[in-house]
């Protein structure tokens, strides 16, 4: 079995149903390095973004740290459901261990069974691993 596959097995990879503190904490320390220029969402925004309807954040845990997050939004459209995959990050220190590889399989099993169609995934060509995905 190679890192990659030894590491998707091991991430914990969950669906945020609510959001407490110590997990507030963890996220504003994965999303700086997302993007560097975005402020940080304060408790209340980041609560609305996981229970607004369609929206499903999931979050992976490696030994129990959080190590990278993205957001799957499912939309009806008039040809269906269709899925699309933002805000994907995974901390510096956890790169190169198929932690967002990971993340991407279980953002399209989200996407799956909530009718999507097509999962859409689009990233900064500058992003080069996130355009690995």
């Amino acid at each position: 079995m190679d890192s990659d596959e030894q590491a998707t097995s091991d991430a914990d990879i969950t669906v945020l149903r609510a959001l407490d503190a110590a997990t507030y904490a963890s996220l504003c320390m994965l999303l700086p390095q997302l993007s560097t220029t975005a402020e940080t969402p304060g408790f209340g925004q980041l609560r609305d973004v996981i229970v607004a309807p369609g929206n499903h954040v999931l979050v992976a845990r490696l030994r129990g740290e959080t190590v990278g997050m993205l957001t799957v939004v499912v939309l009806p459209m008039p040809t269906g459901r269709v899925a699309r995959i933002e805000d994907v990050v995974v901390s510096e220190a956890a790169r190169g261990q198929g932690i967002g590889r990971a993340l991407a399989l279980a953002a399209v099993d989200v996407a799956r069974t909530a009718g999507a169609k097509h999962v859409e995934l689009t990233s900064h060509p500058s992003r080069e691993a996130a355009n690995s995905l």
